[in-house]
């Protein structure tokens, strides 16, 4: 107290006032408050976009044209592959302004075949309106479907469930989830097979190939439930090759239980059960091959009626003109078809997409065209872009299922009706 305080008047004395924390505490929480928006402004994208959204405007997930042998970035990371989009995807479209997408629509729609409108119309005239639904694929039910197993010396095989149940039926991918466009608009179905014995071309055409595009698995892969299970996760329908005689035979060996016109009845039906246990989940046979058996009637006539009495559709490569398959296979009961082009007969790009014009033309000209490649990757790449591309021209894509004629009442096994 100094002499001032003491002579000034009683209850008068000048009060000392104690430093204020009370703005310090409103500058902190400022601060923090700041800090806190620039968190949410550098991490909230990532949390309500789609896993992979980012990676993919990166360009870090592989591009339809890239080459097949190259491994997805997300095939070793925690990243997911493009078709687990659809398993977070919450909303069928989204809308995002014009003025941010830039030019990089076209390169979104070049990649991951989603469609992209430009002009919102309403409030929102400069929006990029994104159809997610026809660029997500639908995973197919897990298989084996236990209505459908016979089990064997060689392991579970086909057959047709008590309740009439077929593979070719509950295996197979629903045509409506192809595409949009109008009942009696031209179909082309798609075959690339070989697959289940390169893992990198396998992983390829699984990944990088629309779902509608069906995927044939040779019988001699060493992770074909594996693989053959991750196709139909992706929405592809599979097909189990057959190999078979061919003219020029033992010179082109097929593989190990090929299907030979002299082995006769017994044996022709054990190998194929051989063939037919290495894997489940397949809605079809496709021959692999095979221009002396196929063209055998007597040796041909069994093979295709144990596949009739196990519920499965067959497909004729078309590389033999004197295959007799298509024209027995009704005596069978047997819905079966005939590709019109092998597509990469020729393994450059130029003449597969020469090819892919062609079948095409077919499909315009008779309504349905259905084309067979192998797991190539010129041919993945090729057919990837051409798949891509057909419903902009008004050709809907179908599996191959869906490019059977209408199937008939089966065959039991062991009918007395073979012929």
């Amino acid at each position: 107290m100094t002499d001032d305080d003491l002579n000034a008047p009683l209850g008068q004395f000048p009060v000392q006032r104690r430093p204020s924390h009370r703005n310090a505490v409103y500058a902190a929480v400022a601060i923090g408050g700041l800090g806190l928006l620039a968190l949410l402004a550098a991490f909230l994208p990532g949390l309500v976009r789609p896993p992979g959204a980012a990676r993919y405007a990166a360009n870090e997930f592989p591009a339809p044209g890239m080459a097949p042998y190259e491994t997805p970035v997300w095939a070793s990371s925690n990243a997911q592959p493009p078709h687990r989009i659809a398993e977070v995807a919450s909303e069928t479209t989204a809308t995002v302004p014009a003025q941010k997408a830039g030019l990089g629509a076209e390169a979104v729609e070049r990649r991951t075949g989603v469609k992209i409108t430009r002009g919102g119309g309403g409030a929102a005239p400069d929006a990029l309106i994104i159809d997610v639904t026809k660029a997500l694929t639908t995973g197919l039910p897990a298989a084996p479907d236990p209505r459908l197993i016979e089990q064997t010396p060689h392991g579970p095989i086909p057959r047709i469930g008590a309740d009439g149940a077929r593979a070719s039926e509950v295996y197979a991918r629903p045509a409506g989830s192809s595409g949009g466009l109008t009942q009696g608009s031209p179909r082309i179905a798609l075959l690339v097979g070989g697959l289940g014995l390169a893992p990198r071309a396998t992983e390829s055409a699984i990944a990088t190939l629309p779902g509608a595009v069906t995927l044939g698995f040779a019988p001699y892969g060493a992770e074909l439930a594996r693989e053959t299970a991750r196709a139909r996760e992706a929405g592809h329908e599979i097909v189990l090759q057959i190999p078979m005689e061919p003219f020029d035979f033992p010179r082109d060996n097929p593989g190990p239980h090929t299907l030979l016109a002299g082995a006769g009845k017994a044996a022709t039906v054990d190998n194929l059960t051989w063939l037919m246990s290495r894997f489940t989940g397949y809605a079809g046979v496709v021959s692999f091959l095979g221009g002396k058996l196929t063209a055998d009637a007597k040796a041909l006539t069994p093979v295709l009626h144990e596949i009739a009495a196990r519920g499965l559709f067959y497909l004729d490569d078309g590389t033999s003109a004197q295959s007799l398959a298509v024209k027995l296979a009704p005596r069978q009961a047997l819905a079966a078809a005939r590709a019109d082009i092998a597509i990469d007969s020729t393994a450059e790009p130029e003449a597969i997409e020469a090819a892919l014009a062609r079948l095409e033309a077919i499909a315009r000209d008779k309504g349905l065209a259905i084309g067979v490649a192998s797991a190539l990757p010129p041919s993945i790449a090729t057919i990837g872009r051409f798949a891509r591309a057909l419903e902009a021209r008004g050709i809907t894509l179908i599996p191959l299922s869906a490019a059977m004629p209408s199937q008939k009442p089966s065959l039991a096994i062991g009918s007395s009706s073979v012929r």
